[in-house]
C-alpha cells in the first residue's frame, strides 16, 4: 500500500519539490562586511578575544570602502552629465563616424540611452563613442540678393541746393 504525501492547498507537486536557488552575492559591500564582523565577534574564543586594534582597523577599512564607493558613484554621475553636454553641443555640427565606411552628416538630434548618448546623423544612429571627427557645418545658405552687396547711396532728385547739408539751411 502506497501513501501519497500531503500537499498544501493550491500547491502543485513540482512547486513543493523545487525551491528557488539562492544566488550568492557577487559584490562585497558594507552589509556583507558587517555580517562577517558580527559572525567573527559572536564566534570568538572568550579566553582570547579579538584584538581591539584589529577591529578598529577593519572598521576603518569599511569606512574607506564606503567613501570610495560614494566617490565612484559621484564620478560616474559627473561623467554622464559631461557626455550629455558634449553630445548636445554637437547638434547642428557635421560629424563623421569611426565606422567603415565612415558616415558623415549633420547632427540633427541626440538620444540618451543606457549605453550613453546616441547622435542622429542623417538617417543613421551613431553612439557618441563612435564619433571620430566633428566639424563646423558648412554654410550652404546664400544671403538674399538685396543683401549680397551693400547699398549704394541714392542720388536725390532735384536741384543742387536740395543736396546741401544742414549748414545751408542756417545761412
Amino acid at each position: 500500500m502506497s501513501i501519497s504525501p500531503i500537499e498544501p492547498a493550491g500547491a502543485s507537486r513540482e512547486a513543493a519539490t523545487t525551491a528557488p536557488a539562492r544566488a550568492p552575492k557577487q559584490v562585497m559591500d558594507s552589509e556583507v562586511f558587517l555580517h562577517l564582523l558580527v559572525t567573527q565577534l559572536a564566534n570568538q574564543d572568550p579566553s582570547s578575544p579579538m584584538d581591539t586594534n584589529q577591529m578598529i582597523s577593519q572598521t576603518t577599512q569599511l569606512a574607506s570602502m564606503e567613501r570610495l564607493n560614494t566617490m565612484a558613484a559621484a564620478q560616474q554621475y559627473s561623467l554622464d552629465i559631461q557626455q550629455r553636454t558634449a553630445a548636445s553641443s554637437l547638434i547642428g555640427q557635421q560629424a563623421t563616424s569611426a565606422d567603415e565606411p565612415a558616415l558623415t552628416g549633420l547632427v540633427t538630434a541626440v538620444a540618451f540611452t543606457a549605453e550613453g548618448p546616441v547622435l542622429t546623423v542623417g538617417e543613421n544612429q551613431i553612439p557618441l563613442s563612435r564619433i571620430a571627427q566633428v566639424q563646423q557645418a558648412p554654410d550652404t545658405a546664400q544671403p538674399p540678393a538685396d543683401l549680397a552687396e551693400p547699398p549704394s547711396p541714392a542720388e536725390p532728385d532735384g536741384p543742387e541746393e536740395n543736396r546741401a547739408g544742414p549748414e545751408a539751411l542756417t545761412a
